[in-house]
Formats: structure tokens, C-alpha cells, sequence
């Protein structure tokens, strides 16, 4: 299974932290599963590790239907505490390797140091191939003076942050650097307001939902998977719809009045 191959998949930054949403969560990965959403995200910052115990519960007896995603906190990026942490998400996921394992964002430690411990983690066989998240321009410019090339870059990318289309996501397609975009939905912050209030209109007339169109829009050129969270069947749905929904230019330019694109380079935003 490769990333580039799917454009929905799952997030799970904030579940596993309250006991009563555990079994709904659960049902919820699983659900997605069913849909067709192969990819599931998680890290090791998500809930001191309680994600990964979640995910790892959920795919239990399916992980051959799973493209698994996690990361490594800048604090623990050194040669020795990669792989600790690496081995202490796997014990928590129930597996024996991940199959995309992400430099969380840019720390203290050296970057040749955690790319060498990221390598190593892939020959012996941990993880099938590293990446990382949350890297700018800068960023990507000291990973190609050491020759790294991560597989890919997972972005704060949605409606409403679009400065990565600029020069960060032109950059990853020319490098064939797959993109992944984390909030793809705001947090629903996305459908309050004046301008959320429109996007629901637009989405009434295609005869989606605003999260569906909303995704739609963020995977509409592929090369890009959307990893939204949810913990409700129904919003699952709406999700998996996205990866089906063609948006048409006439769409788009109504999309662009709304949300307006970038028109020059803009710092790269962080939730």
C-alpha cells in the first residue's frame, strides 16, 4: 500500500484522552477502515501515547489493511531516543513496524543525527520509510544539503491556511515528496461565520456536506492525503465521501472568493 494511493485517511490527534468516547473512537477507526480509509495517523505527543494505545486497539487482527503513520517528538530526535521512542510506539500500536514514521517538527537535536537514526530504523526494518512534519522552506532546504529525502512533509494545510501553496507544496510535487495535510477541517472552526455560512450553501447545491466539500477541496489535485479526526460513524462518512467528489473550476473559483489564496510567501502555520 503507498501514501500516494489514498487521499482520505484518519486522524487522531486529541483521542484516547477521555474514557468515555474510548469505545466510539474505536468504532470510529474501525468504521473508517471499513470505508476504504486505509491510512491512519497518529504520534507519540497525542495523548502521552494514549492515541497509539487507541489505534492500536482498533486495528488489532487489521493491520494488513493499515498504512500507519506516527511520530517522533523533537525531544526525543536523537540518535539514541529515536529509536526508544520508536520502539515504545511500537509496543503501544501492537505491531512490529509503521509504515511512515515522521520527524514531528524541527527540534534541537541535529538534523543529519535524527535523519541517520531514521535510516537506520528503515534498514532494520521498523518502519518502511521516514518523512517529517511541519518543515518550511528552510527546512526542506537543510534536509536536501545533507541529501535526505523524506518520503513525505505532513502540513497544517485547509481552506483557510493556504500559504503552503505558494512555494512549500510546488517544492514537494517537483521533489516527489508526498504531502500530508493535518486539520484539514480547522477543527470545524472552518464552518462558523459568515464565510462558513457560504461554504454551506455551496456545498448544499453539490448535495454534500461542507466537510465533505471542504476535504474535496484539499486533496482536488492529488498528491496530497487529508487525515481528518473524527470520532462519529456518520462523520467518517462524510469524510470518505471526499475521496469521490470531483470539484469542478466553477466550484473552485467560488472556493478562492471565500478563501482567498496566497500571494506571496507566508511563514508556514502550526497548531
Amino acid at each position: 500500500m503507498n501514501l500516494t494511493d489514498i487521499s482520505i485517511g484518519i486522524g487522531t490527534w486529541y483521542m484516547g484522552e477521555q474514557a468515555r468516547l474510548h469505545d466510539s473512537e474505536v468504532a470510529a477507526i474501525r468504521h473508517g477502515l471499513d470505508l476504504g480509509l486505509h491510512v491512519v495517523d497518529t504520534a507519540e505527543m497525542y495523548g502521552s501515547g494514549a492515541a497509539e494505545e487507541l489505534v492500536g486497539e482498533a486495528i488489532a487482527g487489521r493491520r494488513d489493511e493499515v498504512f500507519l503513520v506516527t511520530k517522533v517528538l523533537p525531544s526525543n530526535a536523537s540518535a539514541r531516543g529515536t529509536r526508544r521512542a520508536l520502539e515504545a510506539s511500537l509496543r503501544r500500536l501492537r505491531t512490529d513496524h509503521v509504515d511512515l514514521y515522521l520527524y514531528h517538527w524541527r527540534g534541537g537535536h541535529p538534523l543529519a543525527e535524527t535523519v541517520d537514526a531514521l535510516e537506520e530504523a528503515v534498514s532494520d526494518g521498523l518502519i518502511g520509510r521516514w518523512g517529517v512534519s511541519n518543515f518550511d522552506m528552510s527546512d526542506m532546504a537543510d534536509l536536501e544539503e545533507i541529501g535526505a529525502v523524506p518520503a513525505a512533509n505532513q502540513i497544517l494545510y485547509n481552506l483557510t491556511r493556504r500559504g503552503p501553496e505558494y512555494d512549500l507544496l510546488p517544492y514537494l510535487r517537483s521533489a516527489g515528496i508526498g504531502i500530508m495535510a493535518y486539520s484539514p477541517l480547522e477543527q470545524a472552526r472552518l464552518f462558523h461565520g459568515r464565510n462558513g455560512k457560504h461554504l454551506a450553501g455551496i456545498a448544499a447545491d453539490l448535495g454534500v456536506t461542507p466537510a465533505t466539500l471542504a476535504l474535496a477541496w484539499v486533496v482536488r489535485d492529488g498528491g496530497i492525503v487529508a487525515i481528518p479526526k473524527t470520532s462519529h460513524r456518520a462523520r467518517m462518512e462524510e469524510n470518505a465521501a471526499a475521496a469521490s467528489l470531483k470539484v469542478d473550476n466553477s466550484v473552485l473559483a467560488e472556493l478562492d472568493v471565500l478563501f482567498a489564496p496566497p500571494t506571496g510567501p507566508e511563514p508556514l502555520e502550526m497548531l
